[in-house]
């Protein structure tokens, strides 16, 4: 008998019905041999349920067996419940996925606006704000506040200037730089595009609020600047040529960094009438000097990538030797030109700072220049992030020029 088997079971009438009876199974034959379960009782619960061919009883009996009792001991778990368990294993896959990207993102992002390179914007419109400064009581609260709000603009166009130079240089960074997130996909040309556009905007928007002329003037000359530096089209693209890539770099880093924060400090912020001083002019030789050997020394970890591309920079006209030689020699003359202004000065203090200062700033750039290995990228790279370590430092010195 079929443990799964139905079978019909006259009842006595005062069976109730939803009680048990018990019964012994009956002799079967299988396949032609007697079969019986021997000391086997089943326990049937009674059913008001009638059969439709019969008048008695329609009973079902299903024998328990090992399985039946597991499946009975653990619940099975329902539609809702598994949805719900798959729900929180896709909402964490999503979670982690959404903080992946984001990091990226930053990460590419850092990679593109280059904040390293704010450090010299934000010394070096500190330091030329306080060129003007003649005593204690001119640092008020509103001078360093009025300080800051001109800083952001410049940060900004600062980024429009890093970003177009990358969106016009994705082929070649991708040899030269393929680390930069437009030349590893990480930004698309779409992102870099946006990231220019609302950098610039918002930088000529802070510019118009401040009511600074020129502020305003020096921002826009930046973006002007900045654009023509590295868009291809036709009398632009200036980075194609040594003398414009130095001009480029002399202006915006050299002068922009001058000339309007200082005339902002002194005749909108403290309301005196315009006056050259001898620190600020001194600042602005010494730094442009500075910053053509730095757009030299700049190149000369792209050689490959720019002779690839056909840019005629001044190391692959040159070679790399010549002028790192040049690059070098220029920064050690602009030293000695400093200690000889130093040693003009009438005051001792003055005197001895900008001296021993630049005699030790130039033998350390000295003593460096002769580790550099011109063949090895990093080396390079070292040379430069050095220079501009010389260049913050002389944001603290020019004000003992006097």
């Amino acid at each position: 008998m079929n443990s799964a088997s139905s079978f019909l079971v006259k009842l006595n009438p005062l069976q109730q019905p939803g009680s048990t009876k018990t019964f012994w199974s009956p002799v079967t034959q299988r396949h032609g041999l007697v079969y019986k379960r021997e000391g086997k009782k089943y326990p049937i619960k009674c059913s008001s349920q009638k059969s439709p061919s019969q008048g008695s009883l329609y009973l079902t009996n299903k024998t328990r067996t090992e399985e039946d009792i597991i499946n009975r001991n653990h619940k099975t778990l329902n539609k809702s419940t598994v949805s719900l368990a798959s729900q929180d294993d896709n909402n964490k896959i999503v979670s982690t996925s959404f903080v992946d990207v984001l990091n990226k993102k930053l990460d590419a992002l850092y990679r593109l606006t280059r904040p390293y390179t704010w450090i010299g914007i934000i010394v070096g419109i500190l330091s030329t704000s306080l060129l003007p400064v003649q005593s204690l009581a001119d640092l008020t609260p509103t001078f360093f506040m009025e300080v800051l709000k001109s800083m952001v603009p410049a940060i900004l166009m600062n980024i429009f200037v890093s970003a177009v130079n990358q969106l016009s240089d994705v082929e070649i960074d991708k040899v030269n730089k393929p680390h930069l997130p437009l030349a590893s996909g990480d930004f698309s040309i779409g992102e870099g595009v946006a990231i220019a556009v609302i950098s610039t905007m918002t930088s000529v928007a802070m510019g118009i609020m401040l009511r600074s002329p020129p502020l305003f003037i020096g921002l826009i000359t930046w973006w002007i600047v900045g654009a023509a530096y590295s868009i291809d089209l036709p009398l632009l693209r200036w980075k194609g040529s040594p003398l414009m890539a130095a001009v480029t770099i002399m202006i915006v880093n050299g002068l922009l960094l001058q000339f309007p924060y200082f005339v902002h400090v002194q005749k909108y912020v403290l309301g005196r009438p315009l006056e050259f001083t001898k620190p600020l002019l001194f600042a602005a030789a010494f730094m442009g000097i500075f910053n053509i050997a730095i757009a030299f020394v700049k190149d000369l970890p792209d050689v490959e990538g720019d002779k690839e591309f056909g840019l005629r920079t001044l190391p692959v006209i040159l070679g790399k030797e010549k002028v790192f030689s040049i690059s070098v020699s220029m920064l050690l003359m602009a030293y000695g030109a400093a200690i000889l202004t130093g040693a003009s000065s009438p005051f001792l203090l003055c005197k001895l700072v900008t001296m021993i200062g630049h005699s030790v700033l130039g033998f350390i750039l000295w003593h460096q220049s002769r580790t550099i290995d011109l063949s090895d990228a990093k080396s390079m790279q070292s040379l430069y992030m050095f220079i501009f370590k010389l260049y913050y430092a002389e944001f603290f010195l020019i004000h003992f020029i006097r």
